[in-house]
């Protein structure tokens, strides 16, 4: 979900490299890079629209995680409370996706409709509402466009549940004599709940890194797993020790005092501990010493272990015989849900977005209709 730095890539889009009152506002679905990266390269600051609690995850990111950064001022997205900007009525639907606070989005103007999916599945914890978007509907939509990141892939791949993952993740933790390190992602909210889940019912502490403790606490919502939690201790890696110290975030820092646990602390409590995990926190589990029976569990997209950058960590686990075990669902729809979205939202015409394989959307609906990149279109042109 990496964006290439050069300003060069910003859409054609009058607005973004000079002032031009004809752009309105940039509105963003949810909080990952490959939705909101290009934005800071944006020589002419747009209006920007974004869910509340996800500009306060990216903010609190943004201490640790340079490409979190460039966001600025925002307004916020709320689900079904409709944004009127110009001639457009936007109205935000919030969604099941793997960044937290996602949405869907309606747009309406000239009496044409248009529903931008945005990512979203049906598999998570906030599957409900995938289901409570083909109850409802949306009556007379002109044009669906559909993300379609999982059409591309195997149609034997496996989309479990986040409470299947947990399952799995307890017997993992039971079968392990020493430390599991978790490696997923910090903004992946639903991921944390289910780690929390399964570590607790194994009998183990979770200890996350202050990163994703800080955005865990910038979710604004009590009811996953906080600092604060019993059960939950926080860990300050070397790297993001150093990331605090150019910030002078030291206030933040101590705000996790009373839960922290130190490098020395790590082999004594390792075989009641679940850790979330970064390569870049190898150097500091080796001078804890705290590896002996430790086991790692990948809850990541599997593809990403083939790219060079993770070659170094691959090494380390075999040089170190640390089993890893893969355990991870898609952030996206299965191929039968986003079926199952257009026939019940029965648009005139389906466009693809977000998909390595657009032609395949024209075997997959029958009112498919492609556009390329940097094409404009009329609405109310499409279909029949």
């Amino acid at each position: 979900m990496d964006t290439d730095p050069e300003p060069g890539l910003l859409p054609p889009v009058p607005g973004l490299l000079a002032v031009d009152e004809s752009l309105l506002g940039v509105f963003i679905s949810h909080a990952h890079q490959d939705h909101f990266g290009l934005l800071v390269y944006a020589a002419a600051r747009p209006r920007v629209f974004i869910g509340e609690a996800a500009a306060r995850m990216l903010r609190a990111a943004g201490l640790f995680w340079p490409g979190a950064k460039g966001l600025g001022e925002s307004e916020p997205l709320r689900d079904r409370e409709a944004i009127e900007i110009g001639p457009f009525r936007v109205t935000p639907y919030l969604v099941d996706h793997s960044a937290y606070d996602a949405y869907a989005l309606l747009v309406e103007a000239d009496g044409e409709r248009l529903f931008y999916s945005g990512d979203l599945r049906a598999h998570g914890y906030k599957g409900r509402l995938f289901g409570r978007l083909l109850r409802e509907g949306i009556p007379d939509l002109d044009v669906l466009v559909l993300e379609g990141t999982t059409l591309g892939r195997s149609e034997k791949e496996a989309y479990p549940t986040e409470a299947e993952l947990a399952q799995s993740m307890e017997r993992i933790f039971r079968d392990t004599s020493g430390l599991v390190l978790v490696c997923t992602s910090g903004m992946n909210i639903d991921r944390l709940v289910t780690i929390y889940k399964a570590a607790r019912r194994a009998g183990r502490d979770l200890i996350l890194d202050m990163y994703a403790a800080g955005v865990l606490r910038a979710t604004g919502n009590l009811r996953v797993p906080q600092a604060e939690w019993q059960g939950v201790r926080v860990f300050l890696p070397w790297s993001q020790k150093q990331a605090i110290k150019r910030a002078g975030a030291f206030e933040f820092a101590r705000s996790f005092s009373a839960r922290r646990v130190y490098p020395e602390d790590l082999a004594v409590t390792a075989s009641n501990s679940v850790m979330l995990f970064r390569a870049s926190m190898i150097r500091d589990l080796e001078d804890a010493d705290c590896l002996d029976g430790a086991a790692l569990i990948y809850s990541l997209w599997r593809g990403y272990l083939d790219r060079e950058q993770q070659r170094p960590l691959l090494e380390w686990l075999d040089r170190r015989s640390i089993p890893r075990f893969d355990c991870h669902t898609s952030g996206h729809a299965a191929p039968r849900d986003l079926r199952r979205l257009a026939e019940a939202l029965k648009p005139r015409v389906v466009v693809p977005v977000h998909s390595e394989v657009p032609d395949r959307y024209l075997e997959v609906f029958d009112n498919a209709a492609l556009k390329r990149d940097g094409e404009w279109w009329l609405v109310g042109g499409l279909g029949s």
